[in-house]
Order: C-alpha cells, then sequence, then structure tokens
C-alpha cells in the first residue's frame, strides 16, 4: 500500500497593520515535490480549510518552476476536522510567521499529534511549524517535546527577520520551556534533529533534509 502524509498548513495571513504572513512557499513546495516523487499519497489540510496562503516575502522569481505546481495545493486545503488522520502514516508541518497563530491553539491537531505520537507514526515539522506539536502530550500528560531533541526557527534568526516584536512567544524559548533538549546551529543552517518518531528542522534551508528524513524512516 502506498505511504499516506498528511501536510497541514496555516490559514493566518494578517499578524498587524499590513503585516503579511502565511505558510513559507519553500518549506511546503521542496517536501510535497519529494513526498510525490516516492509515489506517496499526499493530503494537504489546514484548521480551516480553503486557502492557506503563501507569505509573499517567500515567493521569487528565482524559485524553481517546479514549485509553481504545488501553490494549487495551498489554495484548497482540506478542513482539518473531515481528515481520518488514523490512516496516515506521518505528518509534516511547513512553517512560515502564520502557524505560530492558528496552530497552537488548534484542539485537532493535538489530537492528531497525540494519536500519531503514541502509535509511534513519523511526525515532523519545520522552522515555525514546530509550533504545532508544542501543545501535545504523552500519556502521563508530559509534552511530548520533553528530553527531546528539537530544533527549530530560533531566537537569533528571529531578531534578524526583525519579526521578534511581531510574536506571540519565541518558539525557541517555548521548546526550552517544555523541557525539550533544544538544538541550535548558525542562523540558516541546514540542520535537522531526529528523537524517536519526532523530526524536527531549524529553518526553511532544513526543508529538504527534514524531507528526506521522513522518508527514511517511513522506509
Amino acid at each position: 500500500m502506498r505511504k499516506k502524509i498528511l501536510i497541514v498548513t496555516t490559514n493566518y495571513s494578517d499578524i498587524n497593520s499590513g503585516i503579511q504572513t502565511g505558510v513559507w512557499f519553500e518549506e511546503f513546495a521542496v517536501p510535497f515535490i519529494i513526498f510525490k516523487a516516492t509515489n506517496y499519497n499526499i493530503i494537504v489540510a489546514s484548521p480551516k480549510g480553503g486557502e492557506s496562503p503563501i507569505d509573499i516575502n517567500s515567493l521569487s522569481c528565482s524559485n524553481p518552476m517546479e514549485w509553481d505546481e504545488t501553490a494549487k495545493y495551498l489554495r484548497n486545503t482540506e478542513k482539518l476536522s473531515n481528515i481520518n488522520y488514523k490512516l496516515f502514516d506521518a505528518i509534516y508541518i511547513p512553517g512560515g510567521h502564520g502557524p505560530m497563530f492558528d496552530l497552537p491553539k488548534n484542539k485537532i491537531l493535538k489530537n492528531i499529534i497525540e494519536y500519531m505520537y503514541s502509535n509511534n507514526k513519523v511526525i515532523s515539522a519545520v522552522c515555525h511549524g514546530v509550533v504545532g506539536l508544542i501543545s501535545a502530550t504523552d500519556e502521563k500528560g508530559n509534552s511530548i517535546l520533553k528530553d527531546k531533541y528539537v530544533t527549530s526557527f530560533t531566537n537569533k534568526e528571529e531578531q534578524i527577520v526583525k519579526m521578534k516584536e511581531f510574536m506571540p512567544f519565541l518558539l525557541q524559548d517555548k521548546i526550552i520551556k517544555l523541557g525539550a533538549n533544544f538544538v541550535e546551529e548558525k542562523p540558516w543552517s541546514e540542520h535537522v534533529e531526529i528523537s524517536y518518531n519526532i523530526i524536527t528542522g531549524q529553518n526553511q534551508n532544513s526543508a529538504q533534509l527534514v524531507a528526506e528524513s521522513v522518508i527514511s524512516l517511513l522506509n
């Protein structure tokens, strides 16, 4: 049977006073293409369904043309509550600043992550997408990130892009508070951490490594 991967994206776009965000296109497009090439069955879903906005700052004429074809999957995502998540072998959450606002509060995503964690499914996220994992707990009520080696977009990277003041919290600080072993490399490093069935990547440059790591665990 073909492996099934659930990609969960954000619906959030308007941060404050005209500052627009969404999903960082590279973090969606690169893994999508890699998963597709393996002949995996891919479903793209979001909390509300419908459009998952692309962060305009991630759109560039220098982006590979093959990314363009993936954008249509962000224009009409499935609604997360309609997904039979027990049928999936893995979940992947791309970043962008949008997930910081709608994914941590989503109870359905929390349930999905907890189910996948307890059933040894592959859980993966990159950059700010790691925020989608912070509300999930294990059977003892501890964060699934506790004692795991985890990375995400770092405080230093947030300062460099000058978005720190617009965030509801700093993701690195939150992950550390949950008891994880946060591993930070230099800003914009290609960096992935694999801890049990949880794969996390530091930034957009790590998206390919995350996707390849997912395939490796699934195989």
